[in-house]
């Protein structure tokens, strides 16, 4: 059931026109993005506590910019100490890396750190048809066999999955059609003012 307050979101957000085939609407605005990181860090340390045995891994190529993003959180604003964050590129491990016309480029994995009998966070700013998170779950296991994996989410797009994969921690749940794509603007990044996600009608 769609809210009230979600339909005066989506009718009162503003609406840029890209070209004349795609424009783009405000999902969530700065203020927004922050309200729910902190929701999540908030989350992660009730179920974590002192992440003496969690390690959080940010998922090439996006999700590690929100990973980073939660350890400066979590380190600066609520003190947890020692934070473990690595980063894992998934490039060769995806179902459909050789069906693309392109080459695929890979990304850097960084895990300074053992795996083994660890509690995993694995971080990605988009959940859509999950094959991402498979593939990350099979290419884990080349560091060790995890007590645990959590997946933690910015946005999950409901009703877009191909695998029965779902976020233990998500910040927002949206109803995207096919031809629709959730892209999150982080303005260390994407050369952007503010943190911002947008909503891309293609």
């Amino acid at each position: 059931m769609v809210s009230t307050s979600n339909i005066l979101h989506y009718l009162c957000s503003p609406t840029y026109v890209l070209d004349n085939n795609m424009s783009q609407k405000v999902l969530l605005n700065e203020k927004e993005v922050n309200i729910i990181l902190h929701r999540l860090a908030c989350q992660l340390i009730e179920k974590h506590n002192d992440f003496s045995n969690t390690v959080l891994i940010g998922l090439q190529p996006r999700g590690v910019f929100l990973a980073d993003r939660l350890a400066k959180i979590l380190t600066d604003d609520y003190k947890v100490k020692n934070i473990e964050l690595g980063h894992l590129d998934i490039t060769f491990f995806r179902d459909d890396f050789r069906r693309g016309e392109k080459p695929l480029e890979a990304n850097s994995t960084k895990i300074n750190f053992l795996v083994e009998d660890k509690n995993i966070v694995f971080i990605d700013d988009v959940l859509y048809t999950g094959r991402s998170i498979r593939a990350a779950l099979t290419a884990i296991q080349s560091f060790g066999r995890p007590n645990e994996i959590e997946l933690l989410t910015l946005i999950d797009r409901r009703f877009s999955r191909h695998l029965p994969i779902q976020p233990d921690y998500r910040g927002r749940q949206v109803d995207v059609i096919n031809n629709e794509k959730v892209k999150v603007n982080w303005k260390e990044h994407d050369h952007s003012d503010e943190d911002v996600v947008y909503l891309i009608e293609q």
